[in-house]
């Protein structure tokens, strides 16, 4: 094998791989008698029941498939929707549950162990989801810094990533955002190799992919399968599904596997299509497209009686008949590969392939997990996370106008609340109304993470980084947001409203209001793990949220609650900076809230003259033995509280717990994550 560095377009430097001869043993990945099934129930509808029972059938999505793929050779998986070519490529990538797949998967005769297979390997999904205000540069290059190691200097990570600009066709669109539906960005047939690059920036030895070549025109989706077949001629194993491809594709594709209902039809070199479909008594007409043709006549087989059984059985007695170079004697491949798979990997990183842990070495693989320590990836992900958000700061603008606006309508709704019993009752509207508003605008950040849940699966099922390392940088760059939008309310809201407590009142509040933005925005994020639908994310929110606020206190004080709610009061998020201002707000001992001439405010007595008031407040004096004037202080701020039911905890060990909660549901957005992104299927 030899490799030079060949000159690219604008004198980027990429690395090109020549395979010469038998110099060493290239890596085969076989695959042998893959069997996948699944059960399938049929339930019968409400409120017909009772009357059927529930029916479980099982459904073949593969039945005994074999074959191989060689390093330097593209293979491609051709069927109809439906033909089981998707469950294959997933088969083969470990993207199907150990215990449900039968048969045996190897690269070089030695059984995968799926932490190798993750750091070797490379999956590229169907969709192309990458961040939309990411320029095709800057998306490559944070794929690079997280699949390259450390040992890589920044400048050999540029410089991989201008090769691969290059290799991809991607010169003229490199400084072009990807864009979505929002924002004009690059083309579909772009966009598709971008998702491309982002997979092969470490020159992963495996390559899989889920039709690359969907929704693309004849040029676009040529260009991808041309340049995939670079990516199997640098030394690397190549398989995709596809769907009816041109005839100048399928001359770019060195293996073929046809299949039908989970089953092989044909496997081997397009270029034997005509003679095995002549010899099938069905020749392909001359200027017809064999895939075309293939997929034809398979359909008409399968709505027969008999199905494709008869080509089935062909294909086996032809294979077996023919036993070319290309056919399938997978004994002389499997001969030549004489190295381990450990040696042979760690030969692999010395000839060239970047692999993401070239740097390191452990006892299975020649390769660490992950590419990079943790601090690093911290490091990265907060940088990509900024940037993307930094590119669209309408999403920030509106949380900031609706914090504004509601701070605004407070303001001037309570504006200089007095210390009489009417004022009392406004603040402790005013405040509940600015703690339920602080978590309903953190709702609004449940769509965010639920559009990057996808590409947050497709970057940590290959370990690109650890889900850790995303939690802590999504919480830490979204620090500066909530303390910008804490910083807008209170001091809109806290000296407009009078709020109690000067200076250090205002700061108090300022934490306060900054511990429940962090609270809300973590009970967001875990919402957005556990629920994957938007809509159902979203309306799920704001129903807790909404509860929260019912059971915080506010409406009904804690102790008239009935004790089948009391749980549920305990774990509002509202009730602790709730009860944590309200402590703030009536704590000073030098306040009256209520004095004597106020005792009737609230009555029918009200309108009484106020020599009339006196006299029955002198009355009502005598009769509790105590002197009772106008003047007479009857309920001070900490009344209040207990009125309240606001007993237990003092307002500094409210925050605390907010922020604990806050801490809380952080951690359990981790485990969504750890849990419930598996990306297996069962």
């Amino acid at each position: 094998m030899e490799i030079e560095e060949l000159p690219c377009e604008e004198h980027h430097q990429i690395l090109d791989v020549h395979i010469a001869g038998s110099s060493y043993p290239p890596f085969v990945l076989s695959f042998k008698n893959l069997t996948y099934d699944v059960k399938v129930s049929t339930k019968s509808g409400f409120p017909f029941r009772w009357k059927k029972p529930n029916v479980s059938s099982t459904k073949s999505l593969l039945r005994g498939i074999s074959g191989e793929a060689k390093e330097g050779e593209t293979m491609a998986i051709l069927g109809a929707s439906g033909s089981g070519k998707s469950t294959l490529i997933d088969a083969l990538a470990n993207r199907i549950s150990k215990q449900s797949l039968k048969g045996s998967i190897t690269l070089n005769g030695e059984v995968l162990d799926s932490d190798v297979l993750k750091v070797i390997s490379a999956y590229v999904m169907q969709d192309d989801l990458l961040f939309p205000m990411l320029t095709v540069e800057e998306t490559l290059m944070f794929s690079a810094e997280f699949r390259l190691p450390r040992s890589v200097s920044k400048s050999k990570k540029k410089a991989r990533v201008q090769g691969l600009i290059d290799q991809l066709g991607l010169r003229n669109a490199a400084k072009t955002v990807i864009g979505d539906e929002g924002h004009r960005g690059v083309s579909g047939g772009e966009r598709r190799r971008v998702s491309i690059g982002i997979d092969i920036i470490h020159d992963p030895i495996l390559l899989f992919l889920d039709e690359p070549t969907s929704g693309l025109d004849s040029t676009s989706a040529l260009m991808v399968v041309k340049v995939l077949q670079r990516i199997a001629e640098s030394g690397s194993i190549v398989i995709m599904s596809i769907h009816q491809p041109s005839s100048r594709i399928l001359g770019l594709i060195d293996r073929l596997i046809i299949l039908s209902q989970g089953r092989t039809l044909y496997s081997g070199s397009p270029s034997n299509l005509p003679q095995f479909f002549s010899d099938f008594g069905h020749p392909i007409p001359n200027n017809e497209n064999p895939s075309e043709f293939a997929l034809d006549l398979i359909r008409e087989l399968e709505g027969t009686s008999s199905g494709t059984q008869i080509l089935f059985e062909f294909n086996k007695s032809w294979k077996a008949s023919s036993m070319d170079d290309n056919g399938g004697d997978d004994t002389i491949s499997n001969r030549r590969c004489t190295l381990p798979l450990k040696d042979a990997i760690a030969k692999s990183i010395s000839r060239g392939k970047l692999v993401s842990g070239g740097n390191g070495a452990n006892h299975s693989s020649s390769v660490p997990s992950f590419a990079n320590p943790f601090y690093i990836e911290l490091m990265v992900l907060s940088k990509r996370l900024l940037t993307n958000s930094r590119r669209m700061p309408a999403k920030f603008a509106v949380r900031l106008g609706t914090i504004t606006v509601t701070g605004i309508v407070l303001a001037t709704m309570f504006w200089q609340l007095d210390d009489s019993p009417a004022g009392v009752q406004e603040r402790l509207g005013c405040i509940s109304i600015s703690i339920a508003t602080i978590f309903f605008n953190c709702i609004t950040e449940v769509p965010t993470f639920i559009q990057e849940r996808y590409i947050f699966m497709r970057e940590t099922a290959y370990n690109a980084y650890r889900r850790s390392s995303y939690v802590l940088a999504r919480s830490l760059t979204h620090i500066p947001l909530l303390f910008n939008l804490s910083v807008t309310l209170s001091l809109i809201t806290f000296w407009t409203v009078g709020l109690a407590g000067g200076v250090p009142g205002f700061l108090f509040f300022f934490v306060t209001i900054l511990a429940s933005f962090w609270a809300g925005s973590s009970f967001a994020a875990f919402i957005s793990g556990l629920i994957p639908d938007v809509f159902l994310a979203f309306v799920s929110g704001i129903a807790i949220v909404s509860y929260f606020l019912f059971l915080c206190g506010f409406l009904v004080a804690r102790d008239r609650l009935p004790k089948y709610w009391l749980w549920f009061h305990y774990i509002s998020l509202v009730k602790y900076p709730y009860e944590a201002i309200l402590q703030n707000e009536f704590l000073d001992p030098t306040k009256c809230f209520v004095l004597g001439v106020q005792l009737f405010d609230q009555s029918a007595l009200a309108t009484l003259p106020a020599p009339v008031k006196s006299e029955l407040l002198q009355s009502l004096g005598r009769v509790v033995g105590r002197n009772i004037t106008r003047s007479t202080c009857l309920t001070t701020g900490k009344d209040i509280l207990k009125q309240q039911g606001i007993v237990e905890l003092s307002k500094w060990k409210c925050v605390w717990v907010t922020v604990a909660w806050g801490f809380f549901f952080r951690i359990l957005f981790y485990l969504t994550l750890l849990f419930g992104s598996k990306n297996k299927r069962k």
